[in-house]
């Protein structure tokens, strides 16, 4: 199930164009700079598939697995390549290495022999030997052609070609045959840490070749295949994409006889299950709710079920009713029985869904991917680091964490690495260049980058020091002083008049001197005066509170004795803001049923950046916008999304943490960095560890730009999200894959399914 918020296809892709105001970011001495051992971490959470010895695993059937749509192209180098694009090409070509279950790149069998770098100077040298079992489904050998041929579409110098990312194929200097038609030498122009990467999946010549090819030609249709299954049919109009046994498979022969993949919409899962046409989907928690309440739905041998229709009837309400429906009063009875009839099919529509759900399994892990705060350094407040850092350090990311994945009993501690996750090889915490929750510290940095609580409170422009308004009411007063000596006779009068107005036009009785008084007292402390709201009647120096802090009925302590400075309105209370503008934040977050764990935590961020005088300003749009509108564009302030995680990370993380870079057109390419926060230095660190061959090295420079991105804050990791996979109890080897691919030839029933296609059967 595609999830809202995360970017399509994978972390290489197209650059997008955005504008970017940014400074240098200075940076301490860092903790998780370096790597003081090699010693693994724990995967998280195992893969969960119910594995099964193929021999248990019975022939034949067919498997009907629910995606989102019908991809829009096979072609998994193109910009419009999804999830969906994914999981059929797996099925279909090879992939020479796989992720296993540690989300380590493992040489695949099937296709490979051996491959490994033969020679590092002058230039680096990678020679593949390929299995000589493996052919196209055609029955023409994989090999050399086929490589050179996705190289030339993939290198980046040929714009005919539309390929959404050329990372690694670019280094690529030439490739030529080895001593026989099994060798396939691939010479780089510079080195490759990353070239486990290329060339998975691998297209035949045939797609590849031309730009043609490349860009029309495997969209809906691949007529050569090197997968245990080969491509029957694309049906939009179905919404099906059909799979069937590869004849010329020269591995272990799959299990299944036909694989069918339905497009079915997150929405429609839980009815898609209890119709029985599809019996493999990836669902949400609402969903697996449902399941878990089916297995304990018991009805009948008159007992009131469970829950759901009928759970609700007592004994007394159920003789009540049959004694209304076999009274002598013919209406009353007919009415009576009517309902009793409603009840017993809505009774029985329901048993029938809770029987079709308890025929499902919910399967989880952790998903390779987490979910993230971005904050949008581009311009504003959050272009300050500093604010950057006060945020992450209000929030607690462990009660984050818990909030989504304690309720499934998933283990919930929070990632500590932006570019690998628990169990990699390269994973390592680093969020202590961050620092932990500190809310004490997190109003230090507020404070420094200058937002204060009376910071928050605006006033009028004529306040400022040795301001025109300040000279005219000096000269003003020394006038009124010489009027006042040169007309003795009516002093007493003129004072009294002069009392009254003053009284009138600033609520405050006494002379000219104490007015001064108050009001220099008044510009020193930030207070908000009573009386301020009257029309006209604001003096220089007085503060004003925004029209949203305003409170209905008249200023607060309108009714206090004259002269009382008011505390500030409930609104403004606590909160922290800059030359009289409130510090508030635009927090855009999704709107639909398939984003609530997403707003759930959207709501305690919120709150969590309240309780420091943080204010947000929530923004709630459509699924289907908020990703490309908002995210990609940076119409945001703060926002939620995830990443994948990748057995790369040193190519695949750069240009999601790369620093922009000027366009011609004055504008900014931030590659993935939807952020626009990044450094020179986070650069450099990416470029060494993928020109760094040795592995180790390689992760510890890994390891030194991940402290930085986090020193940066402009991506706070929060959880890893969850993996819920609803699977038919009798099939095997399917399930929450976690890091590791599928292996589509061991998947099938352990018992035999009844004669027809299951895809086909409803309810």
């Amino acid at each position: 199930m595609a999830h809202v918020g995360v970017p399509r296809g994978t972390a290489r892709k197209r650059r997008s164009v955005a504008l970017l105001a940014t400074g240098v970011l200075t940076i301490p001495v860092l903790a998780g700079c370096s790597s003081d051992s090699e010693s693994p971490s724990r995967v998280a959470v195992p893969q969960d598939i119910a594995p099964a010895a193929r021999e248990r695993v019975t022939e034949g059937s067919t498997l009907t697995w629910a995606i989102d749509a019908v991809p829009a192209t096979l072609n998994a180098f193109q910009a419009d390549a999804d999830g969906a694009t994914t999981r059929i090409t797996g099925a279909l070509l090879p992939s020479l290495f796989p992720m296993d279950e540690r989300g380590e790149p493992r040489l695949n069998p099937d296709y490979l022999e051996s491959a490994k770098v033969i020679e590092q100077e002058p230039k680096q040298v990678v020679l593949y030997k390929l299995n000589q079992q493996a052919v196209w489904s055609d029955g023409r050998e994989i090999g050399a052609p086929d490589f050179v041929a996705q190289w030339r579409a993939l290198s980046g110098k040929d714009s005919a070609f539309w390929t959404a990312r050329n990372a690694g194929y670019e280094r690529i200097e030439k490739i030529e045959r080895g001593k026989d038609d099994l060798q396939v030498r691939v010479t780089f122009s510079k080195p490759y840490g990353d070239w486990r990467s290329l060339f998975s999946p691998l297209y035949p010549k045939e797609v590849t070749a031309t730009p043609a090819a490349f860009n029309d030609g495997a969209r809906t249709t691949i007529k050569n295949t090197a997968g245990p299954f080969r491509l029957r049919s694309v049906s939009k109009a179905k919404g099906t994409v059909v799979l069937d046994r590869n004849p010329r498979w020269w591995g272990n022969e799959a299990k299944l006889e036909s694989l069918v993949f339905r497009a079915v919409a997150p929405g429609d899962r839980s009815k898609a299950l209890t119709q029985g046409t599809v019996q493999v989907a990836d669902i949400d928690t609402a969903t697996a709710d449902s399941i878990a309440r089916a297995a304990r739905y018991r009805g009948g041998n008159g007992q009131p079920p469970a829950h759901g229709p009928g759970a609700d009837v007592t004994p007394a309400s159920a003789l009540r009713s049959w004694a209304l429906a076999h009274g002598s009063d013919e209406e009353v009875a007919e009415t009576a029985q009517a309902a009793r009839e409603k009840s017993r099919q809505a009774i029985a529509v329901y048993a029938a869904e809770q029987k079709s759900l308890r025929s499902f399994a919910v399967r989880k892990s952790l998903e390779p991917a987490y979910t993230q705060l971005a904050l949008n350094g581009e311009s504003g407040p959050l272009a300050d680091d500093r604010v950057r850092r006060a945020i992450a350090r209000t929030l607690d990311r462990q009660e984050l964490a818990d909030t989504v994945l304690k309720p499934l009993g998933l283990p919930a501690k929070p990632p500590g690495s932006h570019l690998a996750l628990a169990g990699q090889p390269a994973y390592k915490d680093g969020s202590g260049a961050l620092g932990d929750q500190d809310t004490k510290e997190a109003r230090a940095l507020l404070a420094d980058a200058g937002f204060t609580t009376a910071g928050a409170v605006r006033r009028t422009q004529d306040t400022k020091a040795g301001s025109e308004a300040e000279k005219k009411k000096a000269a003003a007063s020394s006038a009124a002083a010489e009027e006042k000596d040169k007309k003795p006779a009516a002093g007493e009068k003129a004072a009294e008049k002069t009392g009254t107005d003053e009284e009138k036009k600033s609520g405050k009785a006494g002379g000219a001197a104490e007015t001064e008084k108050d009001d220099k007292a008044s510009r020193e402390e930030g207070t908000y005066i009573v009386g301020d709201d009257k029309p006209g009647g604001r003096r220089a120096g007085d503060v004003e509170v925004t029209a949203q802090d305003r409170q209905p009925g008249g200023p607060a302590g309108a009714y206090a004795p004259a002269g009382t400075a008011a505390p500030a309105p409930a609104s403004v209370k606590g909160r922290l803001g800059k030359d009289g503008k409130p510090l508030t934040l635009r927090f855009v977050l999704p709107s639909g049923p398939g984003s609530q764990s997403l707003r759930t935590v959207g709501e305690k961020i919120v709150e969590m950046l309240d309780s420091i005088g943080i204010g947000t300003t929530v923004t709630k749009v459509s699924d289907d916008s908020y990703f490309k509108d908002h995210v990609a564009s940076g119409d945001y302030d703060m926002a939620l999304y995830s990443w994948p995680a990748t057995a790369y990370p040193a190519t695949d993380g750069r240009p999601i943490f790369a620093k922009p870079e000027p366009a011609t057109d004055g504008s900014l390419l931030v590659e993935q960095n939807y952020t626009r926060v990044g450094s020179d230095h986070i650069d450099q660190l990416f470029d060494r560890a993928v020109s760094e061959l040795d592995a180790k090295k390689s992760r510890d420079l890994l390891r030194q730009a991940d402290a930085r991105i986090w020193a940066a804050a402009g991506s706070i990791p929060l959880y890893q999200r969850p993996q819920l996979v609803a699977v038919d109890k009798k099939l095997a080897n399917i399930g929450a894959f976690g890091f590791s691919s599928p292996r589509y030839e061991d998947i099938g029933f352990t018992a035999r399914e009844a004669a027809g296609s299951p895809a086909n059967r409803k309810k």
